[in-house]
Parts: C-alpha cells; sequence; structure tokens
C-alpha cells in the first residue's frame, strides 16, 4: 500500500520561506516522477513542481526561481524549498508519485500520477 503524507505547512508572510516534506512508503518502484501539485481557493489543481528517479526536474513558471524540489532516496521523501514566497502561493499542496517514465511535457500533469497525499496548507499573508 502506498501511502505520502505531507507536513511542513503554514502560516507566512510574504518573502518568508517553508520547506514541505513528503515522506513516500510502499513505493518501490525503480523508475518513477514525483511532482507538488497545489490548489488554491476557487482554483484548479495545477503542477508546481516534479522529478524523476534520474533526478530531473520541471518547474512552474510561476515559481522557477524560487521554489526547489528535491528527494533523499535513503529516506524515501520529497521535498519542495519554498522561497520568497508571495501571497499567490497560498494553496493547499500535494505531493504525488507516478511510477513508469513520462515525457517532461507531462510531469506537471495531475493525470498522470497514480498516488496522492491528503495535502498540507500554506498560507501567505502580505
Amino acid at each position: 500500500q502506498v501511502q505520502l503524507v505531507e507536513s511542513g505547512g503554514g502560516s507566512v508572510q510574504a518573502g518568508g520561506s517553508l520547506r514541505l516534506s513528503c515522506p513516500v512508503s510502499g513505493f518501490t518502484y525503480s523508475s518513477y516522477c514525483m511532482g507538488w501539485f497545489r490548489q488554491g481557493p476557487g482554483k484548479e489543481r495545477e503542477g508546481v513542481a516534479a522529478i524523476d528517479s534520474d533526478d530531473n526536474t520541471n518547474y512552474a513558471d510561476s515559481v522557477k526561481g524560487r521554489f526547489t524540489i528535491s528527494k533523499d532516496n535513503t529516506k524515501n521523501t520529497l521535498y519542495l524549498q519554498m522561497n520568497s514566497l508571495k501571497p499567490e502561493d497560498t494553496a493547499m499542496y500535494y505531493c504525488a508519485a507516478m511510477w513508469g517514465r513520462i515525457g517532461s511535457r507531462y510531469r506537471l500533469e495531475s493525470q498522470v500520477y497514480n498516488y496522492w497525499g491528503q495535502g498540507t496548507q500554506v498560507t501567505v499573508s502580505s
């Protein structure tokens, strides 16, 4: 049984930083992609960042230069370091995982992911 559990969300002022974590259990595929998604109030879920088993990364234009996705294979944990946070970053953040390989253009598409966490709330005040 695959489980993903996000943590690290909270409330910060604009310009602040947060680090999200997502330990993954029961996921033993050698080829995979993992990602962070978010859904703000009244908005559709959008892809924020993704990283595959070869450490190739993808970022949404809105977070490039501010967010960094990484993973620690020894701890089976996915991270999202978020710096220079803006009020528009306010959202529920979800981690997701999929097995297999997928083209770069699809890594920020939610429909390709098989497994999801429950989310952690990030609130950025101005």
